[in-house]
């Protein structure tokens, strides 16, 4: 049952729609994103409270440009217009568009002008985020500026009457300091929501859908023992029970001792649990496979041919089930988004499969939401808050070439590395943290003896959302015993390095 309450979220191929989606939801809001291709009459068939346009990579005067028909505009529902959202909607009532000849980027302080509305519940200067190359120099007809910066006079406009709102900055993200402020002034304020909209919500409405679309039909889940794909076996298998079948294919790419555990956590749950041991297999598919797309690309598509082979032994499978979540769509560049790299679960897949169709309840979640719908629905603590593993498992962590040797070496020295973490109670500071064995080699001594032996670099992220990503600031001591432990334990090892780059400008795997 999709909530009364609904805000509509028109995607123009920024990176951030997913990203406002999640804020939405953050203050209690249902929200669900619409490409821009969808047109007016689409979006006011969906009768939502409010819009909120999303910001793009294209410049409004251009001629493909992406647009939207007026009659959106006056139909009496509250908009938001977000960076390039903004600028259409003014120079679609009649304002005037620049483009300017540098791309303001960063912070900036916005000087507000009036003390209501969106702006009701900020400072009178408040911090804000940047990033645009083109900006508005006149406003339509009913609007009126109420928020300036020192190189962009007009960074937030209004039309009370209509409701209407435009700002220049990016209120999602969160270097703009109050940004989560204004958009609940628009959400409750503005647009009339009570903000009572909760993961249980989202649980319910997931069950009910799950079961219309698969009726009597036999569903197939591909369970890594992840967060996702266990929220996602809790989720299914509350919807059609024993329809479910979990497949877990052990392809060799895991951490330490990681196959057995999952087959633990699931052989005695109740879901019909099978797991198929296919390392040789997949380690086969990839010899000599050094790009990481490729490497993607080839998983993805294993995957999928082991689930059909197993499927088949089982009867007739009418669907497929994935966890896949928000930034794998992202970042596999669905819609107009820029391709960041494939995830086996979206960008691997195959042209053809034998299954009538997809499943991904998690598809609208971000991962810290994955983890409140598993608390939702009773799922174990430690299943809930497992370290988040890639698909391509291993894989994409061995840098270059993959073998069974260097698959080994790392999962030893990663084992090592979570260890000490959770030895000096960082395992819930640490969002995500891990080990990867780089390509590069490097003259070590040890034992008075030279060795030449690979570079091992660990990584430790704090995010909210794995859209964006700080590293974590682990004690130096953490650092020191892990580093001791991998250089002395671990034989093909004789550097360990810290990697100390944000998302953006990385990524959180390093493949």
């Amino acid at each position: 049952m999709v909530p009364n309450e609904r805000i509509v979220i028109v995607d123009f191929g920024g990176q951030y729609a997913q990203l406002i989606a999640r804020r939405v939801r953050e203050c209690g809001v249902y929200s669900e994103i619409v490409s821009y291709r969808q047109g007016a009459d689409a979006i006011i068939d969906k009768a939502p409270k409010g819009i909120i346009f999303t910001g793009g990579p294209a410049s409004v005067y251009a001629d493909d440009a992406p647009q939207m028909e007026t009659k959106l505009f006056h139909a009496g529902i509250p908009i938001l217009g977000i960076c390039y959202g903004m600028q259409l909607m003014c120079r679609s009532l009649g304002g005037i568009v620049t483009s300017s000849d540098s791309r303001e980027y960063g912070h900036a302080e916005v000087v507000k002008r009036t003390a209501g509305d969106i702006f009701a519940h900020v400072g009178a200067i408040t911090r804000v985020w940047m990033s645009h190359g083109d900006y508005v120099t006149e406003v339509p007809d009913g609007f009126v500026v109420i928020g300036s910066t020192r190189h962009t006079p007009i960074a937030a406009i209004a039309d009370t009457k209509r409701k209407l709102y435009g700002v220049q900055f990016h209120p999602e993200v969160a270097h703009t300091d109050e940004g989560q402020t204004m958009l609940r002034s628009f959400l409750l304020d503005v647009c009339g929501c009570s903000g009572s909209w909760t993961m249980e919500h989202y649980a319910t409405q997931a069950v009910e859908e799950i079961r219309a679309k698969v009726g009597s039909g036999k569903v197939l889940l591909a369970l890594s023992g992840g967060v996702d794909s266990s929220v996602c076996a809790k989720l299914i298998s509350a919807a059609v029970g024993s329809q479910l079948t979990c497949i877990f294919v052990d392809h060799g790419l895991m951490r330490l001792h990681e196959g057995d555990e999952v087959e633990a956590a699931f052989k005695d749950s109740g879901v019909h649990f099978i797991r198929v041991n296919a390392e040789a297999r997949f380690l086969d598919k990839l010899a000599g496979v050094t790009d990481p797309e490729r490497k993607r690309k080839i998983i993805g598509e294993e995957f999928i041919r082991v689930f059909e082979e197993e499927g088949r032994k089982i009867g007739q499978v009418d669907y497929l089930a994935q966890g896949t979540i928000y930034p794998d769509v992202v970042e596999s560049g669905e819609g107009n988004a820029a391709v960041i790299k494939s995830h086996h679960n979206v960008g691997g897949l195959p042209a053809v499969v034998d299954f009538k169709g997809l499943i991904e309840p998690l598809r609208d979640l971000f991962k810290d939401e994955v983890r409140a719908l598993g608390e939702e629905l009773g799922l174990a603590d430690y299943l809930v808050w497992r370290q988040p593993f890639p698909g391509p498992g291993l894989a994409i962590r061995v840098i270059g070439e993959v073998t069974k040797a260097k698959l080994d070496t790392l999962r030893q020295a990663d084992a090592i590395w979570r260890e000490e973490i959770k030895n000096a109670g960082w395992e819930r500071k640490v969002n995500q943290y891990f080990a990867v064995l780089t390509a590069n080699q490097s003259v070590g001594v040890m034992g008075d003896s030279r060795t030449y032996a690979y570079t091992l670099a660990l990584r430790g992220v704090v995010t909210n959302d794995f859209m964006t990503a700080e590293w974590a600031k682990i004690p130096y001591e953490v650092l020191a015993a892990a580093s001791n432990r991998i250089v002395n334990e671990v034989a093909g090892i004789n550097r360990v390095v810290y990697d100390i780059t944000g998302k953006p400008p990385a990524t959180i795997e390093w493949e």
